[in-house]
């Protein structure tokens, strides 16, 4: 066996210059995975203050203090190296939930301007992005987010509270002397296509990127495998 067959995990981490993911264990339950959780919590209490038809302006507030847990738990993580594997499932996957299901109920609410083909366009990129980053993982392959994913998230995390600001007749009145409600509903309109738009390009581009990434994967395994002795 070749040193580089012998170079454990954590040692190639140092020697790219970045650290391994911590394996789960009692290191899990970390400042970012807690604030992970904290966002997951908050989510669901989310669901229920948007079924109960009324709470908009709360609704808005706790879906933006949520989300900032998303910017924190990874700056956090990153800053004092404590990345996880449980972080790195946890941490997309309530993101989903939270995106995902905030505009199913909001589906609800017509005058929320969000429609069913805005809901279908972002569940089917994230299925499926999902997906993918799941193939080309069990591959070896890095599939990381990249700055259209990073961009289509922060459209998202402000699209969903406009969405839910648009619903209360407190806050309506309350910016009628600087924007009129039918302006600022053409404004939310506006905000949501470009996010669903931008939302079905970034699945487009990491489609493209996915699939080249798995054949390159999959021509290096077997040009591998035909040099390997038999």
């Amino acid at each position: 066996m070749s040193a580089l067959e012998q170079t454990s995990p954590a040692e190639a981490g140092r020697s790219s210059g970045k650290r391994p993911p911590l394996p789960i264990d009692r290191r899990s339950l970390n400042v970012p995975n807690i604030l992970t959780l904290s966002r997951f919590v908050l989510s669901l209490v989310l669901f229920v203050l948007i079924d109960y038809d009324g709470w908009w302006r709360l609704s808005a507030a706790l879906f933006i203090v949520a989300a900032s847990t998303d910017f924190l738990d990874g700056y956090y993580a990153r800053k004092y190296g404590q990345v996880t594997v449980l972080g790195r499932v946890l941490d997309p996957f309530v993101d989903k939930i939270i995106i995902c299901g905030s505009f199913i109920f909001l589906l609800r609410y017509p005058l929320s301007g969000v429609t069913t083909w805005m809901v279908f366009v972002i569940i089917g990129r994230e299925m499926f992005v999902t997906s993918l980053r799941a193939i080309l993982e069990r591959h070896g392959t890095d599939f990381s987010a990249k700055w259209s994913g990073k961009i289509k998230m922060i459209l998202q995390c402000v699209a969903v509270p406009v969405s839910l600001f648009s619903l209360s007749p407190e806050f309506r009145e309350d910016i009628s002397p600087i924007i009129s409600p039918a302006a600022f509903d053409t404004f939310r309109d506006a905000f949501l296509w470009a996010t669903v738009l931008f939302t079905l390009y970034s699945g487009v581009e990491y489609t493209v990127r996915g699939f080249r990434l798995l054949n390159q994967s999959i021509r290096e395994k077997t040009i591998d495998e035909q040099i390997r002795p038999s």
